[in-house]
């Protein structure tokens, strides 16, 4: 695979694990994928582990099809986590033998696992193992909390489950300056308050409520009338306050991408304007987002990255000196 190439990730087992990263975002992460396209090959692989190991992790609370219990649900997801901390602390790595990540929880038929690629990302760029285990305590608690009192209160929740994967991706896009973190962070977070409006009925139906409660008092909505499928005058009004809020993150996440490699400004340019869109969508179905999950159309998804794989192969030719010394391994 060329990506992999471009990488420098040759180890035959690695790059197995790279593939499968890579299948998990293109089959469930369209407009980051799309996105993520526009970043220089080499960068790619490790924007695919990232949220292949997000991906695995969500599957293992959220699988649908699965009959396991929630008790069952979180004994996997503690074991599968404590296989990857472990291999993280002790520097495990496809190409130093990691048979306890290729018998994780939930892995394929076939024996790849996400797990040696998000390590040997880790590993690459130095990211904060903090971030992970926010990442895997957010996970967890999805497992047992079903509504959050206060705004504050989900935002410990969306700490890691969002802006820590803003925080994780910072390194790989090569910020100009330190500060890019806290825009990264927003950013985060924006994209999935935008998410949790777009899925109010859907999360409703694992029975979880991602909007404050009080929110819900604010405009005299309660769980029941949101399970009722009506979306009425109060249920408008309280939508619009949480795509209010949510635009208002966007506003303050805006200013950092500039503070990012030249490369990959266009690849997060894209992804802000298509998840921003995600609140116009919601406003043109009328709010009525208890029955179906709408979503941003394919003319609407090339319109934007079309013109911006014009600029990103421009930034990309003038910058590719760099990408043989940045994708070099850790020693």
């Amino acid at each position: 695979m060329r990506e992999l190439d471009a990488a420098g990730i040759t180890d035959a087992r690695l790059r197995a694990s790279y593939a499968r990263a890579r299948a998990l975002h293109a089959a469930h992460g369209r407009t980051y994928f799309l996105a993520t396209l526009l970043l220089p090959a080499w960068k790619r692989p490790y924007v695919h582990a990232l949220y292949g190991f997000a991906r695995h992790a969500d599957d293992i609370v959220d699988d649908l099809d699965s009959e396991l219990s929630a008790a069952e649900r979180a004994e996997a997801l503690r074991g599968w986590g404590d296989r990857f901390l472990t291999a993280l602390r002790d520097g495990v790595s496809a190409d130093t033998g990691d048979a306890e990540l290729t018998g994780a929880v939930g892995t394929p038929a076939d024996g790849v696992s996400v797990l040696p690629a998000t390590v040997d990302t880790i590993r690459r760029f130095a990211l904060d193992p903090d971030h992970f285990r926010a990442f895997l305590t957010s996970m967890t608690m999805d497992l047992t909390v079903t509504g959050y009192p206060t705004w504050e209160d989900l935002l410990v929740y969306m700490h890691g489950s969002a802006a820590v994967i803003g925080l994780q991706m910072v390194p790989v896009l090569e910020p100009v300056d330190d500060s890019a973190l806290a825009y990264a962070r927003d950013l985060g977070l924006a994209f999935q308050l935008a998410n949790f409006i777009r899925d109010v009925g859907e999360d409703l139906r694992r029975g979880r409520v991602y909007l404050p409660a009080t929110s819900l008092d604010l405009f005299g909505v309660s769980r029941e009338h949101l399970a009722a499928g009506v979306v009425d005058g109060p249920v408008r009004r309280l939508l619009a306050f949480e795509i209010s809020r949510a635009r208002e993150l966007f506003r303050a996440a805006e200013p950092g991408i500039r503070l990012l490699h030249p490369t990959s400004r266009d690849c997060m340019r894209t992804a802000f304007v298509l998840y921003r869109a995600i609140l116009d969508e919601v406003e043109r179905a009328d709010y009525r987002v208890l029955e179906r999950r709408v979503s941003v159309s394919t003319p609407r998804r090339l319109a934007v990255a079309g013109p911006a794989l014009v600029r990103a192969t421009r930034e990309h030719r003038r910058h590719r000196g760099g990408a043989q010394i940045s994708a070099r391994p850790p020693r």
